[in-house]
Formats: C-alpha cells, sequence, structure tokens
C-alpha cells in the first residue's frame, strides 16, 4: 500500500522542501562556524526559509511560473546586495554561499517535477561538492595541463568519435566495424584511466599491496614487472608476492567486467570460475603475507603506476587498434579453417600477448563461435598469460622469493587449467 495513502503528497514535498533546505542550511553553518555571522547572508534558518519562499511561489503559479520567478529576481538582488557589501568588508570574492541559496530556492522545483532518486542526487551532489573545498584544490594543484588534455581526449574517444563510425565491418576479409573497433578501445582505456586518475590523484602514496590492486585493473602485466622490479631493488619480499598475486586477481575481475559490459551471457558463464580465481589469487596474497597491509612504505610501490605511460596516449590507442583488427582476422580465419578447437589453442599463443584485444574481440564476434568455446579461450588465454608473468616475475625479482612465487603462479596455473577441463566435461 502506498504512503499516500496515509500522508498527502503535498505534505510530503513540503516536509522535503523543509528537511532538505535545513540540511543545506546546517552544512553552511558548520562550513562558516569560524567566520562572522553579521557578514554571512544566512545559514540554518534562513536557507529552510529560502526553500520554503521558493515552494510558496512555486505552487502559486505552477503554469505560468511568474510569481516564482519574481521570487528569483529578489533573491537575486538581495544576495548581490549582500555580496558586494562583503567584498567591501573582507575583501572576500567568494560565491558559494549565495550560488547554494539560489539553489536551496531552486529545490521545490527538483522536489515537486523530479523523481526521488534524481532529488537525492541533487542534495548529495551540493553537500559533497562543498565538503570537498579542500579535496579539490589539492588534487587540482596535482593536476598538470597534459591531465586535461588526457580528459578532453578521452571525452573526444567516447563522445565524440565513437558515435560517428560506422557498424558494419571492415570487408569482407576484416570482420570487424568500426564502431565496434573504437568501442573495445574506448571500454578498456576507461578501465585504465580510472584505476590511473585513482592511483595519481586519490592514493598517490599507496603502498606496494594496494598497487597491486590498482595496477590489476591498470595491466596485471605490466604491474607484475613493475613489483617485481621494485623487489629487486629494494628486497620487498612477501609483499611483492602478495601484490603480484593481487594483481592478478584484479585480471580477472577486469576480464570479468569487460564480459558484462559486450556480452553478459559470456560474463554468467564465466562468472562462478573467475569468482573463485579471484579468490584463490586474494587467498595467496594473504599467505604471502600475512600482516596485509594495504599502505605499506611508499617508497617501493608508490610511484610505481605513475611511471607508466598514460592510457590515453594515441600510440596506445592506435596499437590496440591494430593488435584488434589482427586478431579479428587471425580469429576468423582459424575458426573457418580449424573450427572451435582452432580458436581455444589459438588462446593460448594469444596470452603471451596483450590479451585485451583478443578477448574483447572474442567478445563482440558474431561469426558462429559458440558462446562455451568463448569461454574456455578467455580462461586458456588467461593461463597463458600467468605463465608469461611468472616468467616475468622470476627472472626480474630477488633470488630470495623466487620459491614462493613459482609455488604460487604453479597453484594458479594448475587451477585455471582445472576450470578449463572441467568446463570442456560440463
Amino acid at each position: 500500500m502506498s504512503i499516500q495513502n496515509f500522508i498527502p503528497e503535498e505534505f510530503i514535498r513540503f516536509l522535503l522542501v523543509v528537511v532538505f533546505s535545513l540540511i543545506i542550511g546546517l552544512e553552511q553553518r558548520r562550513h562558516h562556524i569560524a567566520e562572522n555571522e553579521a557578514q554571512l547572508f544566512g545559514t540554518d534558518r534562513t536557507f529552510t526559509f529560502i526553500g520554503l519562499f521558493g515552494y510558496v511561489l512555486f505552487i502559486a503559479d505552477p503554469k505560468s511560473f511568474l510569481p516564482f520567478l519574481t521570487g528569483l529576481v529578489i533573491i537575486g538582488c538581495l544576495l548581490a546586495i549582500q555580496y558586494f557589501h562583503k567584498i567591501r568588508q573582507s575583501n572576500y570574492y567568494g560565491l558559494t554561499s549565495s550560488v547554494l541559496a539560489l539553489l536551496t530556492y531552486c529545490l521545490p522545483i527538483m522536489v515537486i517535477t523530479q523523481p526521488v532518486w534524481m532529488l537525492l542526487s541533487f542534495v548529495v551532489v551540493i553537500l559533497v561538492l562543498t565538503e570537498l573545498k579542500g579535496d579539490l584544490i589539492t588534487i587540482s594543484k596535482k593536476a598538470s595541463e597534459e591531465e586535461f588534455v588526457t580528459l578532453a581526449k578521452f571525452i573526444a574517444f567516447a563522445g565524440v568519435v565513437l558515435p560517428l563510425l560506422p557498424d558494419h565491418p571492415i570487408s569482407e576479409h576484416i570482420p570487424v566495424s568500426p564502431y565496434h573497433l573504437w568501442l573495445a578501445v574506448v571500454v578498456v582505456s576507461a578501465i585504465s584511466y580510472i584505476s590511473y586518475l585513482l592511483k595519481k590523484f586519490i592514493f598517490p602514496n599507496s603502498g606496494i599491496i594496494l598497487t597491486g590492486i590498482l595496477g590489476g585493473l591498470y595491466s596485471s602485466t605490466s604491474t607484475t614487472v613493475i613489483i617485481a622490479r621494485r623487489d629487486k631493488e629494494g628486497n620487498t619480499g612477501n609483499q611483492a608476492i602478495s601484490a603480484i598475486m593481487i594483481a592478478n586477481g584484479m585480471m580477472y575481475l577486469r576480464i570479468l567486467i569487460l564480459a558484462f559490459l559486450f556480452k553478459p551471457s559470456i560474463a554468467k558463464e564465466l562468472a562462478i570460475p573467475f569468482v573463485l580465481l579471484f579468490a584463490l589469487c586474494w587467498l595467496l596474497s594473504r599467505l604471502s603475507d600475512k600482516s596485509d597491509k594495504l599502505a605499506a612504505e611508499p617508497a617501493n610501490g608508490g610511484q610505481s603506476l605513475q611511471n607508466n605511460k598514460n592510457p590515453l596516449e594515441f600510440k596506445t590507442a592506435l596499437l590496440f587498434g591494430v593488435l584488434f583488427v589482427l586478431f579479428a582476422m587471425i580469429t576468423d580465419f582459424v575458426m573457418k579453417v580449424y573450427g572451435s578447437g582452432g580458436v581455444t589453442s589459438l588462446a593460448f599463443v594469444v596470452g603471451v600477448t596483450d590479451i585485451d584485444p583478443f578477448l574483447l574481440n572474442l567478445l563482440q564476434h558474431t561469426g558462429g563461435i559458440s558462446e562455451s568455446t568463448i569461454a574456455l579461450a578467455i580462461i586458456n588465454a588467461t593461463n597463458s598469460n600467468n605463465l608469461l608473468k611468472m616468467i616475468y616475475a622470476i627472472s626480474l625479482s630477488s633470488r630470495n622469493i623466487t620459491r614462493k612465487i613459482l609455488l604460487n603462479y604453479f597453484i594458479l596455473i594448475f587451477s585455471g587449467i582445472l576450470v578449463s577441463i572441467l568446463l570442456v566435461l560440463l
């Protein structure tokens, strides 16, 4: 039974305006607690009255909105007078409180015309952005000119280039469309870019374990190489093994995310095996480093990802595109000549390269490859990729951890092969 059967909808709207206006006002009081109230436009009560003022004028004429617009002009004039008075007294030019007062006045529009989730999102964004002033300043100081150029690239990649590309095969011999090619570039770049931003701006001084977590989303192979080299330089020991295992586990989550985005039916088939393999990696990590410190000494892991190339570099995208088209042609040829068995065998070979282009090509393939074959090929590719990472880890790390790395990778690869066998039998 709906709550409107007991409480009138108008009263609920009125209550929401009062509560959210008061919350914004209380936040303003806390934010300006150390300032002279005589120089403020107002805080908790004032903001509540502004919200109520907007509500009354909005429902007075919900067709022409003339009373509401008149009130907006009046509030704007009062805020302008207070703003110039504040500048004269304190020589402070901040506009945040004035803008928040105008947003509070407009709050009834959100309450009356928009769904609850939109209203809550509106209020949450106001509160969070107001409180994150110091953090945003810190982030802007860390960001270079290159970061904003990179952000512009990503927006252009996803919002400008992608919609303009045709969605039909490039040619008879290249069974992939420009749209699907670029879509793969955008999705993989987005995951890598998010990991890159988290590492650089949110966790800049993270320890080697957290580096493994974020690096696994970025590239588990690159992260394994970096951590192994750090171990040889700084003898990080068990923590290096732990971080490498976590990076391997994040690879499974990364592939699972890509599968859900491109072909949910394959993701459902891979969900249980990959979650189990991720859990195995996490268990091996915990056994390797029982201290389980996510913020260990940053000297060994803090700068690792920052030394990597930005994931949105044009050369990186170009290389990914070339590999995507190449694997599309090879996969199509192998499927026609050798059938499903050839595709699953090809996955072992591809695993010693960058597996993302091959996996995304499989997930977007529409040329007669069964879902079970695609799932098996993905698992085979991860198994051979783990073998490659084991070789990197052994050859680049210190001799003190070689045996433990071999043991952990042997368990992981054996488990992956066992999953492949079970998938074939079932």
